[in-house]
């Protein structure tokens, strides 16, 4: 197969770059559309119970709060005759809206629930209507009409999940925008520095540039069929140009590399292809089939990464495929055109001695120097030992964002808020006395502020007469329950809360469905949870299979995989040390809180398929040496040396495209490109420089093995690197080793 491609691109090299530029372009238009095709949100189970619940209260009772307008009296308090007036306009005009419902206010109810307590700030709640697209867009139309100073008597500012979910979406879309800003010029600027050619930097921009293009293209269509979240272009892009590099540097320097040797173009082409362009097929599968693990989670933001991970992988790797060695037979010589005053003229010629030398020593003494690298991974992999997660809430923007303010000062004025209360809901007719019984037992629970029911409020063991916002909670055919805290939300106590009300037993006959914040963060961490070991299972076959038919070992997949587990274990540690427990949070602007537990496990799949695609770029080097007869340590030696340069490069560059959204105002953002960042060059440097090469010294020829039925299976089935047209190996064994496959 790679023979043909490499003959297609020899032969039709101008035709393929037409039709390239012809798809880029259609790509291009229907990618300008990808953002009006995502969804905020999206870290909540459809199948649990918070979201069943959510769903009968938009069916039944016009929706959950999701809109609170934080309405501060300018002079006075807000009882005062010119507040009263303005509250009470502002109420009104907010009943006129189409999109809002459920518009509940202190100056209808008089609850002092609804005031704060210096009596200065009062409560406006409101549900906004639509899916999560027009909720947002909702969200954000109506923020801007009432925001600021209204009747010039009181000044209202936005909260509440509609709000946040608001603010989230412009700031998601300005921190894309700045981190490209910043990776993609200085990436030009470092390919320059690696390659010293202008025309050989300009080369994997190219297929970057496909990869985002298309990634985009890729968004606007799963955008229209299924619920794609709106941070996956975050991911897309980051993942679309490290890729696009990775695989077009890998090609280029093998390119560069077969002329330096004496090839003609054409047979630069056909080796370029036949050996670094397998690398990349293998690669790319690794990584799509680590990205592909998201998809047995039932959250649309984790599910829409696995979708559009893989397509931006397959891109990635077709323009790789396809384009690239059309380029290459296009430029033959001409790629080194542009040479830069500090290049090499040799910079394209074989190994790196760096590499080769690293190698050696640590084959030479794998204990000595293995060890105090592991201790160096272990220690930071460490705080993992009292990890905790969350769900993401408005402490992930900025201290300045609107909604946050609002969040926080609920929080501090108020007596409880109604907008982080556990919402419960009955859907049955139920009789005045049975709710009457539960509403009491649950306002004896600890840490229960109070219960709002359409029998009234209970609070404190005495219960209030219910009043006009009451009746909203009652329905012939069902009924809803507020049951309000003053514990912090998505605190440990907070959870134990949820477990505590949904425990209490439901008036006879009926079922309770308990909904809310805290009860979504719950029953997310028991679905997330209760799906890892399913996707890290997969992970770890579809890894091991993809490994084996490359290599024809059982032991270098298992190698890869301990390898691969030490590693991110580090990162994740790290990441914990920072964003869970709030070190470097003044320079790096955010809030410590628990690790948001749908990121965590983006990261972890992101860093796996990433780790493993230097894996198989640099065990495919080492294979094609061995199988030409070089023994363990020279075919480790060499093979490093031919391919490190190259996967400290590409590392680089990937962790430049990642780094880059560490300057996101959104916090778990940040954690994501910090932290798959440092996973990448962790495993470019600290694994691959020294414990892959103390491994395979300690392995020794059992690296290879695989029993005979394994053996027959992969001569026959297996694709390794190289071809029958392989270069003479510098140094080889006197002979291979013997339990080579």
């Amino acid at each position: 197969m790679f023979e043909r491609l490499a003959e297609l691109a020899i032969r039709r090299s101008r035709l393929i770059l037409v039709v390239a530029t012809v798809v880029v372009a259609l790509m291009g238009v229907l990618g300008a559309g990808a953002f009006g095709k995502l969804l905020g949100g999206g870290f909540d189970d459809p199948a649990s119970q918070s979201s069943r619940a959510a769903k009968v209260i938009d069916e039944k009772f016009g929706g959950e709060t999701n809109l609170v307008l934080l309405v501060r009296a300018k002079e006075g308090r807000v009882d005062a005759p010119a507040a009263a007036r303005g509250g009470a306009s502002l109420v009104a005009d907010l009943k006129k809206e189409k999109t809002l419902t459920n518009v509940v206010s202190y100056w209808e109810t008089n609850s002092p629930d609804l005031r704060s307590r210096d009596g200065r700030e009062a409560m406006v709640l409101a549900h906004v209507t639509g899916d999560e697209t027009e909720r947002r867009d909702n969200a954000k139309e109506l923020i801007a009409t009432y925001s600021g100073t209204y009747k010039d008597a009181v000044e209202v500012q936005a909260g509440g999940g509609a709000a946040v979910g608001s603010d989230l979406g412009t700031q998601v879309v300005d921190d894309l925008i700045l981190a490209e800003a910043i990776a993609i010029p200085l990436t030009l600027v470092l390919l320059l520095f690696i390659f010293g050619s202008v025309v050989a930097a300009l080369l994997p921009l190219a297929i970057a540039t496909i990869a985002i293009v298309g990634s985009f293209a890729e968004l606007f269509v799963l955008g229209s069929i299924t619920d794609v979240a709106d941070t996956a272009t975050n991911l897309t892009t980051a993942l679309g140009l490290g890729l696009g590099i990775d695989y077009a540097l890998l090609m280029v320097s093998r390119f560069r590399e077969q002329l330096a040797a004496g090839s003609s173009v054409d047979d630069a082409v056909r080796r370029t292809v036949s050996t670094a362009g397998r690398t990349v097929a293998f690669s790319a599968a690794t990584v799509a089939a680590a990205l592909a693990a998201l998809l047995v989670f039932p959250q649309y933001f984790l599910r829409s990464f696995g979708f559009a991970g893989v397509g931006v992988v397959a891109i990635a790797a077709l323009g790789t495929l396809f384009v690239m060695p059309a380029l290459l037979a296009v430029l033959g010589h001409r790629v080194n055109s542009g040479r830069l005053p500090w290049a090499r003229k040799d910079r394209s010629a074989d190994r790196d001695p760096m590499w080769g030398r690293l190698a050696r020593t640590v084959m030479r003494r794998p204990g000595v120097t293995a060890l105090p690298v592991l201790a160096v991974l272990l220690l930071a992999a460490s705080p993992l030992l009292g990890i905790t997660f969350g769900t993401p809430d408005e402490r992930v923007l900025p201290e300045d964002s609107g909604s946050r303010q609002v969040s926080t000062a609920l929080r501090e004025n108020f007596d409880g808020s109604e907008d982080m209360a556990l919402n419960i809901v009955i859907d049955t007719s139920v009789a005045k006395a049975p709710l009457e019984s539960y509403a009491t037992e649950l306002a004896a629970l600890k840490g229960v502020t109070r219960v709002e029911a359409s029998t009234g409020t209970y609070a404190q063991g005495e219960a209030t007469p219910p009043g006009p916002a009451n009746a909203a909670f009652g329905r012939p055919d069902a009924q809803r329950i507020s049951v309000v805290s003053g514990l912090e939300p998505k605190s440990d106590a907070a959870q134990d809360l949820v477990e505590k009300v949904r425990a209490v037993t439901p008036p006879a006959g009926s079922q309770a469905l308990v909904g809310g914040n805290d009860a979504a963060l719950v029953d997310s961490k028991d679905s997330i949870g209760g799906r890892l070991p399913m996707a890290v299972a997969l992970i770890a076959l579809t890894t091991f299979a993809l490994l084996f038919l490359f290599t024809g070992s059982i032991v270098q997949p298992l190698r890869a995989l301990v390898l691969n587990v030490i590693s991110l274990a580090a990162t994740l540690g790290v990441m914990t040390w920072i964003f869970q427990d709030g070190h470097f949070s003044s320079l790096l602007g955010f809030t410590a809180q628990p690790m948001e537990m749908s990121m965590t496990v983006l990261m972890f799949c992101i860093a796996f398929g990433l780790s493993m695609d230097y894996e198989v770029f640099v065990t495919s080097r080492i294979k094609e040496l061995h199988d030409l007869g070089a023994d363990n340590e020279t075919a480790v030696t060499d093979g490093l040396g031919h391919t490190g340069r190259i996967v400290s490069a590409a590392a680089f560059l990937l962790a430049v495209s990642f780094f880059a959204f560490g300057t996101a105002k959104i916090s778990f953002m940040q954690m994501f490109g910090l932290g798959s960042g440092l996973a990448i060059l962790i495993d470019a440097i600290a694994v691959r420089g020294v414990l892959v090469p103390a491994a395979m010294r300690l392995l020794g020829g059992s690296a290879w093995y695989a029993p005979g039925p394994l053996r027959r299976f992969h001569d026959r089935f297996g694709l390794s690197e190289g071809g029958p047209d392989q270069p003479a190996v510098a140094a080889q064994a006197p002979a291979k080793d013997t339990a080579r496959v």
